[in-house]
């Protein structure tokens, strides 16, 4: 008796770490997010070599604060970082691939403080895509996921004052300037003056 127990206690374990890891995989399919050209899913390792292209090179991340990558291996490690992330049942941050017409073109981004009332928007796209409204589009969509799946309060954004591209990308998806400040860049870009971004939702 004793023994039939133990296994029907492990049956039930069993059952239910099969339950919460459907579960968890549940949840991160309804994650994906759609707009009328994008499809927003999660970033993971498998996008190593789009990302590597626009992460590691010069001209688009510019002024990018912690790009370019100098080598893919600092690439796989920042997807290692995110893959797991997703893996948690609440995660701190979410990273979202922008696809269009099959191919990843780039990433939108929301990181959150830690009481998840606050969050900090990011984006980057493939030159070869830019000009083309996907990043304010795929802005817009993460923005609706963090007020209305997320329930956090207020979104902030951060570019380099030269970036106007981006600076235009944070007015239309509806932030206003909220203070400038000072940005260290860890190369031998140094000094540059940042602009907050900021909603309340």
């Amino acid at each position: 008796m004793f023994i039939l127990l133990i296994k029907s206690f492990q049956h039930s374990r069993n059952m239910f770490r099969r339950q919460h890891l459907l579960q968890r995989r549940i949840n991160r399919c309804t994650l994906n997010l759609r707009t009328d050209r994008l499809l927003l899913r999660p970033l993971s390792v498998s996008d190593l070599p789009t990302v590597y292209e626009y992460a590691s090179d010069p001209e688009t991340t510019k002024y990018m604060f912690r790009l370019p990558n100098r080598n893919l291996e600092e690439t796989r490690s920042f997807l290692e970082h995110v893959s797991a992330e997703w893996q948690k049942d609440e995660p701190s941050f979410y990273e979202f691939a922008i696809i269009y017409d099959s191919m990843h073109i780039g990433a939108v981004s929301v990181y959150l403080n830690e009481d998840r009332t606050e969050g900090e928007m990011g984006w980057i796209l493939n030159k070869k895509y830019l000009g083309k409204g996907f990043a304010t589009e795929a802005a817009l969509a993460v923005k609706s996921f963090a007020a209305e799946r997320l329930k956090v309060n207020k979104l902030v954004a951060h570019c380099d004052s030269r970036n106007l591209s981006s600076a235009r990308i944070m007015e239309k998806i509806g932030f206003s300037l909220e203070s400038k400040g000072e940005r260290q860049y860890p190369d031998e870009r140094g000094l540059a003056c940042e602009l907050e971004y900021s909603c309340l939702l």
